[in-house]
């Protein structure tokens, strides 16, 4: 069984290690799994209820608020309560919470006046043991502190060494050795730090609860009597006519079936340009509609929408953990203790090994212990990567988790699909060559008629040739009985009961019609870079026709990119070797492998594999979907309103754009360096302090700030990832 709860307090890292050890003694507890950046914990139980979980986590002072999906709310007993009551938020929303109430402000502010004024009298008295500047020092603490410190003795209840657990242990020690106004100031800064980092934490929440808030609430809906009504999209079903005027934003995913505009698809394809939609066009939720009035069918559900699909893709990949914050979070594990040991050690040898004087030592313990918190090196790394998941899903490119974001700067070699990828997707008939008594348009209409069975874009485009101009004057396609479709060779089918087969290059030579007047035709039309397919019947070769796809014009800037940092580019086409050769000369791609089978192509991605490392794979998502799985990173282009796509890839490109994997890579580069930054620079900071408290110069307030100043560079530091999104 799982249960979700959302934890208003549970915000980071410290909270999160109270929980899991909160939760540790519980019996039926089998796993854990948190979403950090939305505040929720989902548990998987084997309990008959969810009370013995909800009780732990009062106990631990985690109040958790009961979330759900339905309408109804679970009932939980009201004893062992530790904190406000709590609120019902639905299942699959995030939960915003106050930075801070106006209450906590007003104690924090009194708190820093009365924990100044101390300072001010232990100056002017020469004194800091006064009793005048002992009830402002415990006053300040009282007001500003006792959250800490009730949080302080949970951490110790709970045998978690975190932040308030060492903060409690540093204000009790600053008292027993008489520096209270010292203790007292170390309490404000804290409190101030720490209303810092949560509104620094609180940006990175924005940025993905600013997807979330890209489709309307409400929509126009045609009613039955033509008219128009206000009414929730998520009430909308299926089917539904919706109507959006110039400015609004699109509620619901859809067909368009009156009116022409475009359409600012940014917040969906990162597309810079908006689109020109007109009757029969896809449209998304969350789009612009620029210009002129659109109507448009729904196609799902608020919840079905790409948009709801983004967000729910971008809150999975941000719970998952990425290979730096495992190793970092093992790391803390060790971290801690063994500096906690070392402030012990620090305030008892000088003292009973060398005849030091106690209490200076005990302060120069208590100041390691305040800066030894691994806050900043733990909370760097999801706030990084949750940085750079949002920023590449603003601009279209749709990453399904830290470790592809994180691991993308290692590829060597990127793989790519032919048809829809380097080229439009939209191959035409460019030329019929009859080869027998068979004249060109009855060619084409017998290889149409056949191909109208396929969804092939090849077979496509041979069906559409067929047009009703043609149909007019030579006849309709034909009946075709017992069609087949061979998988990566071509058709068959019969007419009045004569067989026929329409194929590749590789077909024809299986059939044994590849005479040397047919192989000279098919090598003419291939050395141009056009897809050559062969018509024939149960003895020889009827006729070939030339089919042409043209390479994107981003597709030749995107190799371009690719080169320009280093990286392979690989060709894996179901095409001949000649026309794959052709379109790879023409995009500047360096190898190009031709007739090759879906199988045959995951063993290219795994040679490559062997040869080069780490491999991605870029396709459509569907017909690719072995070699993306084979390869170190699956990338599905034009991923928009395709369900498979977002399923198969590890990274989704929202339109048909091969310049989003130059983008992610250089984003992955971005990320890298980033964590590599804040990984030095709170580990820079902390050994700097070290030194400085141990000969004596760091003192209690410094370490707070210097712990807590650590965490906010890191956090900003992550941050300005948002600022630098992937550009095309």
């Amino acid at each position: 069984m799982r249960s979700t709860f959302t934890i208003p307090l549970m915000d980071c890292p410290t909270e999160e290690a109270v929980v899991r050890n909160g939760l540790k003694s519980v019996a039926g507890v089998e796993s854990l799994n948190f979403d950090l950046f939305n505040r929720r914990l989902t548990v998987t139980h084997s309990l008959p209820d969810e009370w013995p979980i909800v009780a732990a986590l009062r106990r631990v002072g985690m109040e958790p608020a009961q979330t759900v999906d339905g309408a109804e709310a679970p009932v939980w007993p009201e004893v062992e309560r530790r904190a406000t009551k709590p609120v019902v938020v639905p299942g699959g929303e995030p939960m915003e919470v106050p930075i801070a109430s106006r209450r906590e402000l007003v104690m924090l502010g009194l708190s820093g006046v009365l924990a100044v004024a101390a300072e001010v009298v232990a100056w002017t008295t020469k004194t800091e043991s006064s009793w005048p500047v002992l009830v402002m020092s415990a006053a300040a603490v009282l007001l500003g502190g006792l959250p800490t410190l009730r949080k302080g003795l949970i951490a110790l209840r709970t045998f978690t060494l975190n932040i308030n657990f060492l903060m409690t242990v540093a204000v009790a020690g600053a008292f027993a050795i008489g520096e209270y106004p010292e203790a007292a100031m170390v309490v404000v800064l804290f409190g101030v730090a720490e209303l810092i980092e949560k509104y620094s934490l609180e940006r990175a929440r924005n940025a993905v609860r600013g997807l979330m808030e890209m489709a309307p609430e409400t929509a126009f809906v045609k009613q039955l009597d033509g008219s128009w009504k206000e009414s929730p999209a998520a009430e909308v079903p299926e089917g539904t006519i919706v109507r959006v005027r110039p400015g609004e934003r699109l509620p619901l995913d859809g067909v368009v079936v009156a009116g022409e505009s475009a359409v600012n698809q940014a917040p969906i394809t990162g597309e810079s340009v908006p689109v020109d939609k007109a009757e029969g066009d896809q449209v998304f939720a969350g789009t612009i509609n620029e210009s002129g009035v659109l109507e448009f069918r729904s196609t799902g559900g608020r919840d079905q929408t790409t948009l709801a699909r983004i967000i729910r893709t971008v809150q999975e990949a941000q719970a998952a953990r990425a290979p730096t914050q495992r190793f970092v979070d093992r790391f803390a594990r060790i971290y801690t203790p063994v500096v906690c040991i070392l402030a012990v050690l620090l305030a008892l040898v000088p003292w009973l090994a060398f005849d030091q004087p106690f209490y200076p030592w005990l302060y120069k313990a208590l100041v390691l212990l305040v800066i030894a918190c691994p806050c900043a090196l733990v909370i760097s790394t999801p706030v990084t990567v949750v940085s750079g998941l949002a920023a590449a899903a603003r601009r279209g490119v749709l990453i399904k988790g830290g470790v592809y974001l994180e691991e993308g700067r290692r590829l060597r070699v990127i793989a790519v699909d032919k048809t829809g990828t380097i080229t439009e997707g939209k191959p035409r008939v460019r030329d019929v060559k009859a080869l027998d008594s068979l004249a060109p348009d009855a060619i084409l209409r017998v290889a149409a008629s056949i191909d109208a069975g396929s969804d092939h874009p090849v077979a496509r485009a041979v069906t559409a040739a067929w047009t009703q101009e043609k149909a007019a004057a030579v006849g309709p396609l034909f009946p075709v009985q017992q069609f087949t479709s061979v998988t990566g060779k071509g058709v068959t089918g019969k007419i009045d009961g004569t067989p026929y087969f329409l194929g590749n290059h590789r077909y024809a030579h299986e059939r044994g019609v590849c005479t040397p007047e047919v192989e000279a035709v098919l090598r003419e039309l291939e050395a141009k870079g056009q897809t050559a397919i062969v018509l024939t019947n149960d003895r020889s070769a009827l006729g070939v026709i030339a089919v042409a796809d043209a390479p994107r014009e981003s597709s030749i800037e995107a190799v371009r990119q690719l080169h320009a940092i280093g990286l392979r580019t690989v060709m894996l086409s179901g095409d001949n070797q000649r026309t794959a050769e052709a379109i790879a000369k023409i995009v500047g791609i360096d190898d190009a492998r031709g007739e090759l089978l879906p199988e045959d192509k995951v063993a290219a991605v795994r040679q490559l594999r062997g040869e080069w490392g780490h491999v991605g794979m870029v396709g459509d998502g569907v017909n690719d979907a072995p070699a993306l799985a084979e390869a170190s990173i699956g990338f599905a282009m034009g991923a928009a309103g395709t369900d498979t796509a977002l399923d198969v890839a590890d990274v989704a490109l929202m339109r048909d754009d091969l310049r989003g994997v130059p983008a992610f890579f250089a984003l992955s580069r971005r990320t890298a360096r980033v964590l590599r930054q804040n990984i030095a620079v709170a580990l820079g900071i902390k050994a700097v302090f070290f030194i400085l408290a141990v000969v004596g110069v760091a003192t209690l307030w410094m370490a707070v700030v210097a712990d807590m100043g650590a965490s906010l560079l890191v956090v900003g530091n992550g941050l300005r990832l948002l600022r630098q999104a992937p550009r095309r």
